[in-house]
């Protein structure tokens, strides 16, 4: 018998969608609120609604599988190959593909695109050969291997078999074990076709046999060690960093249930800014993102950017990046970003925002130069950030 499609609640990002009443079930409506009222704003029908359903994403874009039958596909309001080339700086992938390559149109078609770039590098690397290292065993053998646990064999001389401490190599590592993990995910997630989920199992299989399959969290993928050996585990791990950031646990039990995907555009349009002002850095400066303010033993700020002086090493600019396009610098805002650089002694704050405001702000609170300025979504993102440095910086650009 062949399955139907689901249906499909399309919304976009921050705009409210009206729907009839008739349009989503009661018990749909109560999985949604239940399981994603984080991510989706919903009102079920009632009088102030005029009997209709209201929903709204709260920042976040992709597809969730609400059940079976019903689905909901977020949009951004980004072009999509401009979120392709957010997602490159935020993830570190520097993936060079030739001229028109990629024409991606749809969000499903960057997470495709990427798992399939994924088990390409996989099964690449599998021909090759996994990483192998060694790993640290304590076993009791009929035999000596490596270093004889001495006190346990003089406490038990009877025993014939002997603790030995030796190092193994293999491949059933951490490095391996993230890729096994991250394709399993994506197997489970439903949103590739035919052709690349093809690919992901060949790749997923491939390490089947070799790697034990655990679960991990995005953070495993930072900040790892490489060196000649595995130098090509860095994109890799890079593009599993971006599934696991992205792709949500399953709100049902079983292992047939598809996962929800979900890209964060708020976090994620702060690494973009961090990533690709490190890559872009005038001269005489260094970037350090996420920098940690301590108030008291209670209470801490990360503070998005600072922007520092190389040769003395002052922070000469507070930045924090605000995903969201009011008419107007909310007063919140602009008190966080004070206290940002008083804390650090700082006498330029900065909000940045993805689009030009109605009402910018560029005022003296004390002594401190408080400005909203714009690194816009909406075209070529390079040329913006140009744009961008040139505001921020007007006397120190060539």
């Amino acid at each position: 018998m062949k399955r139907e499609l689901p249906q499909i609640i399309k919304l976009t990002e921050y705009e409210l969608r009206i729907l009839d009443r008739d349009s989503i079930p009661e018990s749909v409506g109560q999985k949604i609120h239940q399981n994603y009222r984080k991510e989706i704003e919903i009102e079920f029908p009632n009088f102030k609604t005029r009997d209709k359903w209201h929903l709204k994403s709260n920042g976040k874009v992709g597809n969730i599988p609400i059940t079976p039958e019903f689905h909901i596909a977020i949009r951004p309001k980004v072009p999509i190959n401009n979120l392709f080339g957010m997602l490159d700086y935020a993830y570190k992938l520097k993936i060079k593909f030739p001229q028109g390559s990629i024409q991606c149109q749809f969000l499903e078609q960057i997470y495709e695109t990427l798992a399939n770039i994924l088990a390409q590098k996989i099964l690449e690397r599998c021909r090759k050969g996994l990483y192998r290292d060694y790993l640290s065993k304590t076993e009791r053998l009929a035999y000596i291997r490596g270093r004889v646990d001495l006190r346990s064999a003089l406490q038990k001389p009877w025993d014939v078999k002997l603790k030995c401490h030796y190092h193994e190599q293999t491949g059933d590592i951490e490095d391996n074990q993230i890729l096994a993990w991250t394709l399993f995910i994506i197997g489970r997630s439903g949103l590739c076709g035919e052709s690349v989920s093809s690919t992901v199992r060949k790749a997923f299989h491939a390490l089947q046999g070799f790697v034990t399959l655990k679960p991990f969290k995005s953070e495993a993928c930072i900040d790892r060690t490489y060196h000649r050996l595995n130098q090509d585990y860095q994109l890799l791990h890079a593009l599993c960093r971006f599934f696991l950031d992205n792709t949500g646990p399953s709100h049902e039990k079983g292992d047939r249930e598809m996962l929800p995907f979900l890209i964060d555009m708020p976090k994620l349009y702060e690494l973009f800014v961090a990533e690709w002002l490190e890559a872009n850095t005038p001269k005489g400066f260094f970037v350090k993102p996420q920098h940690l303010v301590t108030h008291d033993k209670n209470y801490f700020d990360k503070i998005d950017l600072l922007l520092c002086d190389i040769a003395t090493n002052k922070v000469l600019y507070v930045l924090d990046t605000k995903y969201k396009a009011p008419d107007q610098v909310a007063s919140s805002d602009r008190n966080q970003i004070v206290a940002y650089a008083n804390a650090l002694n700082c006498h330029n704050a900065i909000l940045i925002y993805p689009q030009n405001l109605k009402q910018p702000l560029d005022i003296k609170h004390g002594d401190i130069q408080v400005r909203s300025l714009t690194f816009s979504l909406d075209s070529d993102l390079n040329e913006a950030g140009k744009t961008f440095l040139t505001s921020l910086l007007p006397n120190t650009l060539p």
